[in-house]
């Protein structure tokens, strides 16, 4: 029998900042609000056992490094964003997976909507 533990989860959602993503000269020049959700799959078994900070993310840094890249480089692609957002959680050791969600809820659609998301899952190579 294989072991069927389900990973621990850590989550921030709803990382919010003005950015230039798009692939219209618009978006680029004006900017637009974004926001983000990304939910780690990790073991705190470890943290929670020895109430050890170093043992498990940081989500404060986390939400730092995050913010960085939401707020730098702009490209075009929101699938683009995602991946560069999914390496900053698995540039973490303790990281084995990360699903990030990017919203784009100002998004220029031509009819009414409410929100635009992309979402990836990515898993640590083995």
């Amino acid at each position: 029998m294989t072991d069927a533990r389900v990973p621990d989860r850590i989550a921030v959602r709803g990382l919010t900042a003005h950015a230039h993503h798009g692939v219209h000269g618009f978006e680029r020049e004006n900017g637009q609000t974004f926001s983000v959700d990304a939910v780690l799959e990790l073991d705190t078994a470890p943290a929670a056992a020895g109430d050890d900070l170093t043992r498990t993310v940081d989500y404060a840094e986390l939400a730092q490094r995050l913010h960085a890249v939401l707020t730098g480089d702009p490209v075009d692609l929101l699938e683009t964003l995602c991946q560069r957002l999914a390496d900053v959680c698995l540039a973490d050791p303790l990281v084995e997976a990360a699903e990030i969600t990017v919203h784009k809820p100002e998004a220029d659609l031509g009819v009414p909507f409410d929100d635009v998301t992309v979402t990836i899952r990515r898993e640590r190579a083995p």
